[in-house]
């Protein structure tokens, strides 16, 4: 079951694997919390959260459903959007940019991939793969305009304050909302789409 039926089935897998995962996320909070201090807002900072130890980002409940399921997340890094020089930009960059974390996380593997040219199915080359592909389904599914997922932070801030208190009604529902709808399929094709969008983008920046 998930990533704990990989660890007993194929350990090497489960490493090249979860390495990947793991600082993915961690590097998608990292950024929101680093944007939200240049911009004006030290939460994150004076709370330890600018931090690369996993440690400070885990969530308990995400990591184990991260093991059983092979779907998790970490702690959200804290944002007192009221700090930030500009509110409406601050929902805009700080929320964008854990999207684009790891949109260069994905890009900068397949860079490597290009480059190093390792063998195909080895650990290197695996490791990239893991890498890139982890990173593009995390960016594409936190596009997604749905509370608490970045894409509806972004959308407030090209919103009026009417539809941006409707949005943040929804986000005590909105895990709910996403999982019946990941459930039902519907949001397989916007997911599918914001990966073509975001691997398009790479595939132009790659040599």
């Amino acid at each position: 079951m998930g990533l704990i039926s990989l660890l007993f089935k194929n350990p090497g897998a489960f490493i090249l694997l979860v390495i990947p995962l793991l600082y993915s996320i961690v590097l998608h909070e990292l950024a929101h919390g680093w944007v939200a201090n240049k911009m004006g807002d030290s939460t994150a900072r004076w709370l330890g959260r600018l931090s690369l130890n996993p440690l400070r980002h885990l969530d308990p409940i995400g990591t184990l459903m991260l093991f059983i399921f092979g779907f998790g997340w970490a702690k959200p890094v804290p944002v007192n959007f009221n700090n930030l020089h500009d509110l409406r930009k601050g929902l805009i960059f700080v929320s964008a940019a854990g999207i684009v974390a790891n949109t260069l996380l994905a890009f900068v593997a397949l860079f490597l991939l290009h480059l190093i040219n390792p063998e195909p199915f080895g650990a290197i080359y695996m490791f990239l793969i893991y890498m890139a592909q982890i990173n593009i389904m995390l960016a594409a599914f936190n596009l997604i305009p749905i509370p608490p997922l970045d894409g509806s932070k972004i959308l407030m801030g090209f919103s009026s304050g009417q539809f941006q208190y409707s949005l943040a009604r929804l986000e005590p529902y909105g895990f709910f909302i996403i999982i019946g709808l990941l459930y039902l399929g519907i949001l397989n094709p916007l997911i599918s789409l914001f990966e073509w969008i975001i691997t398009s983008i790479i595939s132009l920046l790659l040599p």
